[in-house]
Parts: structure tokens; sequence; C-alpha cells
């Protein structure tokens, strides 16, 4: 039986652990290679394994996502190999701690927006084109609900989030005449390492699963999903 992404190109960043792992290996299931991107060789490893294991197949990529003349090199590459890409699927991202404001150190304010806003833009000055010459390009940036709240203490992560939800609404703005759709999604709460640090005193054991939340990313994808800028909510499973 034929697989719902079979021959597929996709890149998933942050897929050494949490969301980004198993989105990879929810592709790989589907019949896509994938490209996972994550600094932690030896999660990059465990996931080539599973996604093995799944008669999947994977190409790793263990680079920095602040490394960005590696995310030129990144683009350079797909082109060379396969000439196009059907899927990109931009998950990494780090908290940087929660404070006010005013207490931030600026090294650490300026390493939340590198990897979580500037780091997507230099994948898409690298990727657009790659997108652009698949039959049925999708993007998928990964938000949160923190772009609107803004609650105090997560000012770091709250900015670079909304700004994450402006650079992928622009994109999608300039696609529009393409076969690419480029989307957004909030996962919402998940028993993920990053939600551990934000909120140590709660029970993973109350939230979802990042393999559900896979689950939607992976139907966000299809060729048949033909909305573009768009912002999807996991949690009650309706565009908003």
């Amino acid at each position: 039986m034929m697989k719902r992404l079979q021959d597929k190109i996709a890149l998933v960043t942050g897929a050494s652990r949490g969301i980004g792992y198993f989105t990879a290996l929810a592709l790989a299931r589907e019949g896509a290679h994938v490209i996972a991107l994550a600094r932690t060789v030896g999660g990059l490893e465990e996931l080539d394994d599973a996604i093995g294991e799944a008669g999947g197949t994977a190409t790793l990529v263990p680079l920095d996502i602040t490394d960005y003349d590696a995310l030129d090199r990144l683009g350079a590459s797909i082109d060379e190999r396969w000439g196009r890409l059907d899927i990109f699927i931009a998950n990494a991202g780090i908290l940087g701690g929660l404070s006010p404001l005013g207490h931030f150190e600026p090294k650490t304010f300026e390493r939340v927006l590198a990897a979580n806003l500037t780091a997507n833009w230099r994948l898409i000055r690298s990727l657009d084109p790659l997108l652009k010459a698949s039959d049925a390009g999708r993007a998928l940036l990964v938000s949160s609900g923190a772009a609107q709240s803004c609650k105090s203490f997560w000012g770091a992560y709250s900015v670079s989030k909304a700004g994450l939800e402006a650079l992928g609404k622009t994109w999608a703005a300039e696609s529009a005449n393409s076969n690419l759709k480029v989307n957004l999604v909030n996962p919402g709460a998940t028993a993920t390492a990053m939600r551990a640090q934000a909120m140590p005193g709660e029970n993973p054991e109350t939230l979802p699963h990042a393999r559900e939340v896979a689950e939607t990313f992976v139907a966000l994808v299809l060729a048949e999903n033909t909305v573009n800028g768009g912002l999807f909510d996991h949690k009650n499973q309706s565009w908003v």
C-alpha cells in the first residue's frame, strides 16, 4: 500500500528529541526520506535507528541551528542531491530561561532570537527555491501560545515566537502564487524537555505526548492540505 508521503524529502530541525524526534519518525513511517537536523549527535543516532527499524531512511545533519553558514551549505547540498525539498518542519527552538525583561543577560536574549527567529529566516533564504521546486511544497513553522499571551518572565521566548509568526505569515503571502503552502502550528503544552524546564513542578503525565503532536504535523504537510498562511491549534484541532 502506498504511504502518504512516499518518496517525499522532508527536513526537520530540532529532530533529536521531543516533537522534532517524533515528527521525523512519523514522516519516515509515511515514506518520506527525512533530513534530521539537531545539535545532539546521540539523539540523532537514536532517531536513525528508530527510523531504520520502521523501514524508513534518514540523513543526519548534526549542527547548531545558529551556524548560519552551515544552513546555507545545507540548502546547496539538498539542491545538489535531490534538486527539491517537499517538506520543511521548523521545529528547533530554545526557551532561554524565564526572567523579567530587564534581568535577561544580553547574550541570552540574543541567543533566543538567533535560534528561534533569525535561524528560520536564514533557512527560508536557503530553502525557499527548493520548496518551490516541489510539486506540493509544505512548510510548517512551530510557534507557541506564548506569541500571543506574553506572560510575565517569558519575554525572550514570547518575542521570538511572535516574530516567527510574522515571518511565517509574510513568507506565506509571498508564496501565494506558488505550489508552496506555509503555515504555523501551536502544539500547546506537551511533555517535552523544554516544557519541563519552564514548568518544573508540572506532572508530564498530565500532558499530551510528543507523538500525538507529530501526527498533527504529518496531516498538516500532506498535499491535500492547501491552507496557506494559517495558524493551527493542535489542542483544539482547529485553524485560528
